[in-house]
């Protein structure tokens, strides 16, 4: 654990997709289909959706994937004990990625063992993923100890049961105590299950916030059917199991608050109606890399811009302090009309949209942007 940064706390978080089981239904009538329902059948699979809490300190009210901060024990090195069969492959049998060393994440290329830590930041992200999601959202995974790392080619399932409940209670009370669970069971975190998504830094919001910062890898994982959840009515207060279409259009729609980076990702699942598409693209990509994202809000004459790395307005160096202020004498339209690199996050009307024509790194995909005012299937503006 990184405790020499100033401005942010480091985390992660778990894209969850899950299985619909519906082989067995008899489809509607097209004629009876609502907009809805032919939204939904389009994908055979689910994202998992949870709501903070009103009086959290962080994005109160928002619907989140599951997630949180790095705590110090996804670092210990208690850990060496219960990935014994893995400690002496490279990050414990994830591999390496490829990425060159001066664009990855800070996060990722920290070397943790100057601060006391064996066990290597891909590695302790991913179990602080997992752990949080098991606090969160009850739903647990982990392999037995036996498994072999080669598994996670195939969708997996959580363990869930009456036991679990009474390890998650104790994991939620002392992170520590999912190190003493994996013990006891004889499992070991299916970290080869996440495979590397993203990259998402905070921005700073003014000069004088005090606001909450996070610099935060994102990881995908996908199930075979979607698992028993229960929110922990603490942080979280209910969820939902949200096709990527579905959520979009709770978003636009319906005042459903998704903060950007999971507005993002959803678009970019937008590509993938089938899961065992998105499960192969995540898992051949895994060691692609990708680059740490900060927003950059540009402040032009009627409105603001969300602008992310490569589009024309971002900065060449840009303020991680929030002692800049980033504006233009232009606007909203002027700015969409000129063109130019685009890769940025607008408000049109009341409805977010996403204006981007670079191409993708690190062979991941754009968003895969809707027309809402024409049709209700998806459809690239890339």
């Amino acid at each position: 654990m990184n405790n020499t940064l100033q401005h942010w706390r480091e985390a992660a978080t778990l894209i969850l997709a899950a299985g619909l089981q519906h082989g067995n239904i008899i489809p509607k009538m097209a004629s009876q289909m609502s907009r809805n329902d032919r939204r939904k059948s389009t994908f055979d699979y689910e994202v998992l959706l949870l709501k903070r809490s009103q009086k959290s300190g962080f994005m109160p009210n928002a619907f989140v994937f599951p997630g949180g901060v790095v705590d110090v024990s996804d670092f210990s090195n208690d850990w060496i004990h219960v990935f014994q069969r893995h400690v002496n492959k490279p990050n414990f049998g994830l591999g390496v990625v490829r990425q060159s060393s001066s664009t990855r994440s800070p996060m990722f290329v920290t070397d943790r063992k100057k601060f006391g830590s064996l066990i290597p930041g891909e590695v302790a992200f991913r179990i602080c993923a997992i752990r949080e999601t098991f606090e969160e959202s009850g739903i647990l995974l982990v392999v037995p100890e036996s498994a072999e790392f080669d598994a996670s080619q195939d969708l997996m399932d959580a363990y869930g049961g009456e036991e679990m409940a009474k390890w998650r209670e104790e994991v939620q009370n002392n992170p520590l105590q999912f190190i003493e669970m994996c013990k006891e069971l004889h499992c070991v975190p299916n970290i080869w299950a996440l495979h590397e998504w993203g990259n998402w830094l905070t921005p700073p919001f003014s000069k004088s916030s005090r606001a909450r910062r996070f610099d935060t890898a994102f990881y995908i994982a996908c199930l075979q059917k979607k698992p028993v959840t229960v929110d922990d009515q603490k942080e979280m207060t209910t969820f939902n199991w949200w096709t990527p279409q579905e959520a979009i259009d709770e978003y636009r729609g319906q005042g459903t608050w998704i903060p950007p980076p999971q507005f993002y990702n959803l678009s970019r699942l937008c590509h993938f109606t089938s899961l065992h598409e998105l499960h192969r693209f995540s898992y051949n990509r895994a060691l692609e890399g990708c680059e740490r994202w900060m927003p950059v809000t540009v402040h032009a004459e009627d409105g603001m811009v969300h602008a992310l790395p490569g589009d024309e307005l971002y900065p060449e160096d840009p303020d991680i302090t929030g002692q800049k202020m980033y504006s233009t004498n232009k606007t909203i339209k002027v700015l969409i009309q000129e063109g130019g690199r685009l890769h940025r996050l607008l408000h049109i009307d009341g409805v977010a949209t996403f204006f981007i024509n670079l191409p993708p790194k690190y062979k991941h995909v754009n968003p895969l942007l809707t027309d809402v005012s024409r049709d209700p299937e998806p459809k690239s503006k890339i």
